[in-house]
């Protein structure tokens, strides 16, 4: 049974930071494209940033220069380093990694006050 565990989000003011961290079990990160998603309240889940299994890493155009995905494949755990944070990154977090995206974590929180 695959579960991806997310943790890492809170209040934090903004230009402050944060580090989301997913931990798997079930799968392998290393084998699979991984992602960020976020949703913020009355808007659609849109794409952060993503990790292929190569390593190759792309980002939404809104988060460029800020935020930094990486993987531990020892630790079977991806990252998402969030720096100088704004009000609107608030939304709850997700990560997202298998084949056809197909699993999802339960999501965390991160509000950014201004």
């Amino acid at each position: 049974q695959v579960q991806l565990v997310e943790s890492g989000g809170g209040l934090v003011q903004a230009g402050g930071s944060l580090r989301l961290s997913c931990a798997a079990s079930g799968i392998l990160f290393r084998q699979y494209a991984a992602a960020w998603y976020r949703q913020a309240p009355g808007k659609q889940r849109e794409l952060v940033a993503r990790i292929a299994s190569g390593g190759t890493t792309n980002y939404a155009d809104s988060v460029k220069g800020r935020f930094t995905i990486s993987r531990d494949n020892a630790k079977n755990t991806v990252y998402l380093q969030m720096d100088s944070l704004k009000p609107e990154d608030t939304a709850v977090y997700y990560c997202n990694t298998g084949l056809s995206n197909a699993y999802w974590g339960q999501g965390t929180q991160v509000t950014v006050s201004s």
